[in-house]
């Protein structure tokens, strides 16, 4: 009898392990859409303007941070140029949306 609970025991053991619960790890973790061919310079900023392009050059919506996390400039860009001259020399953060598609770079102004 103990030999046949033991066989019974592994038997049930092996078919749960063959069909366990697979996961499959992505190489790249992203949480939003990239924007393709997206371009700022000049970087680092020291003339009060940058300039952003992008593949499909659509309107986009522009928010820069400090690095406190506090929202500085709001905008939207239906061009490629942004003043920025009312920001003090530091490093802030540049959060662009175009259509669905969004990216985060670190902007330096001095």
């Amino acid at each position: 009898m103990k030999n046949y609970l033991f066989i019974l025991f592994l038997t049930i053991g092996l078919g749960f392990g063959a069909t366990g619960v697979s996961q499959t790890i992505p190489s790249k973790i992203s949480t939003s859409n990239d924007i393709a061919n997206l371009v700022i310079y000049p970087n680092p900023v020291s003339n009060g303007k940058i300039y952003i392009t992008t593949k499909q050059n659509l309107s986009k919506q522009v928010e820069i941070y400090d690095v406190l996390g506090k929202k500085i400039v709001s905008n939207a860009l239906f061009g490629k140029e942004l003043n920025i001259s009312r920001l003090t020399p530091g490093i802030y953060i540049l959060k662009i949306k175009e259509g669905v598609n969004s990216a985060t770079r670190k902007l330096v102004v001095r």
